[in-house]
């Protein structure tokens, strides 16, 4: 996956966005109580979403999907970010980490096979990456997928998969056994929801994000055939790993200035009218100071993870930047959520008030698609090597 090209021309993206805005604001910013007390989004939401598009949003338009590139992508995250992340949950996984790995690394049948199905939100597909030990670095992995006849079985636990309660496919990354003499002996496969020994767990209780829907998965002696081996070689796990991971960091660092702006509206909605003393707590300087920061960050993280994506999808840059734009963006909305609580003072502590909510889903942004921590030693270790390799 060397390029990524815009299918979408500017005008009819524009139209596209706008719908996009609309629906945020009109049909869900409406009912986010209700996501957050029934722990799902409503179904008709759900409808909508699909009808959209937007399960596929990201997917070739060749296999019935928008065909937005990572560019556009940033813009629709912004939006998205701006409500329940819970809706964008719904459908990420299909146009992220799980879905550009078939888009990128699939072969022409898998293509066939899957992608109309995701692209159309008919099936739901997962990323199985994360396991109890082995997070951040897929390098850590203790899944296996031992060589049986000309297929595999797979064997091996995930865990706080997204979407997994409904996943009608698992791109499941595994070692494979017997190793190989060289490279990380790393290989993805494609796993039906509905394997025999495919074991999905009750849903996580999490601290936030209410409505988005994580599990722990079980593969036990799950057989599959040769056709899951994801482009049919086993050593195009590791790479598909790195850069969906990229491309969804990118993609994470948008969606974090989305949810930044919401909680900086509501923070300049609420100093506006609310009043301390006859006098709106907006005309204090320390109260005006805090949107001020707020605002700083929103635009050097909507500039920071604009300039990622085009350097992505140039492919000037599909590693130190995405780290970047994660780090920086996610640390930013976290800080922004923080402030929004401050400046709404004793309210902003209320359940159901939009900033308590949002001071909760975000926390979870510097956590997953790799911490601030393995970000830094991307971003630190990379530039360092890049020197050296350099001066020598």
């Amino acid at each position: 996956m060397d390029t990524e090209t815009t299918e979408v021309p500017g005008d009819v993206f524009r139209d596209v966005l706008a719908q996009i805005s609309d629906f945020v604001r009109t049909r869900v910013l409406p009912r986010e109580i209700e996501i957050m007390n029934t722990d799902a989004i409503p179904d008709d939401l759900r409808a909508q979403a699909a009808e959209m598009g937007l399960f596929g949003y990201t997917i070739p338009q060749q296999w019935g999907g928008l065909g937005l590139d990572l560019v556009q992508d940033v813009e629709v995250a912004m939006e998205l970010g701006y409500t329940s992340l819970a809706l964008r949950s719904m459908f990420g996984t299909n146009n992220g980490i799980a879905g550009q790995v078939l888009v990128g690394y699939g072969t022409e049948q898998q293509k066939a096979r899957w992608l109309p199905a995701i692209a159309s939100g008919d099936v739901v597909a997962s990323f199985a990456l994360t396991e109890p030990g082995a997070g951040s670095n897929p390098a850590g992995l203790r899944t296996t997928a031992t060589a049986d006849g000309d297929g595999w079985i797979i064997d091996g636990t995930k865990q706080f998969i997204t979407n997994a309660t409904e996943a009608g496919l698992f791109v499941v990354f595994a070692r494979t056994q017997p190793a190989p003499e060289s490279g990380t002996g790393i290989a993805v496969f494609l796993v039906p929801g509905d394997a025999p020994g495919v074991q999905v767990g009750t849903k996580d209780a999490k601290m936030g994000q209410e409505g988005s829907r994580t599990a722990e998965v079980t593969f036990s002696q799950v057989r599959v055939g040769p056709d899951a081996l994801v482009g049919s070689d086993g050593e195009v796990g590791y790479r598909a790993a790195m850069t969906s991971l990229a491309r969804g960091r990118i993609h994470m660092a948008g969606l974090a200035v989305g949810c930044a702006q919401r909680a900086l509206d509501e923070s300049v909605s609420h100093a506006a009218s609310a009043t301390q003393g006859g006098t709106p707590t907006g005309d204090f300087q320390l109260v005006q100071a805090m949107i001020a920061d707020q605002q700083t960050g929103v635009l050097a993280g909507r500039a920071l993870a604009r300039d990622a994506a085009y350097k992505y999808v140039s492919g000037e840059d599909r590693r130190i930047a995405p780290s970047a734009a994660k780090l920086y963006c996610t640390e930013m909305a976290g800080k922004a959520a923080d402030l929004a609580v401050q400046v709404h003072g004793g309210t902003g502590y209320m359940r159901e008030v939009p900033v308590e909510r949002i001071y909760r889903d975000v926390r979870l942004m510097r956590l997953y698609e790799g911490t601030s921590e393995i970000q830094r030693l991307i971003i630190g270790g990379g530039l360092v090597r890049a020197a050296k390799k350099q001066a020598s």
